[in-house]
Order: C-alpha cells, then sequence, then structure tokens
C-alpha cells in the first residue's frame, strides 16, 4: 500500500495498529478488523483494493485542482 501511494506522489500518513494503540481504537471504531485500511475523503477502502483506490485518488486530485 506504502508503495502503490508513494509512487503517485500521495502524501499519506502511515500508522501501525501493532504500535499504536490509538490506531487500532480508531480501526475498531470504524468495525473493522484487518488491514491495511485506506480512508479517502471519508470512504473507507478495506485490503488493497487498486482499481478503488484509483479512482478516489483521481477524485480527490480532480476536487483539489477546482
Amino acid at each position: 500500500m506504502e508503495e502503490f501511494l508513494s509512487q503517485r506522489g500521495i502524501r499519506f500518513d502511515a500508522r501501525n495498529i501493532a504500535q499504536d494503540e490509538s490506531a487500532l481504537d480508531e480501526l475498531e471504531q470504524l468495525g473493522v478488523l484487518t488491514t491495511p485500511v485506506t480512508i479517502i475523503d471519508g470512504e473507507v477502502i478495506v485490503g488493497f483494493d487498486r482499481l478503488r483506490l484509483g479512482e478516489l485518488l483521481a477524485k480527490s486530485e480532480i476536487q483539489e485542482e477546482a
């Protein structure tokens, strides 16, 4: 996931649920018990869904340019 985002020049915050209890708490509040989880403009993507990530990133970039 980090490589995918880095290759596209996307800034992100990586959080390790094994080392950051608040990150684990946030994940549990989302009702998700697996990783990776990516949140783009409030949309939660569980797992590495390359197609959905691309769609949301493209949409987000369009909105940032406006």
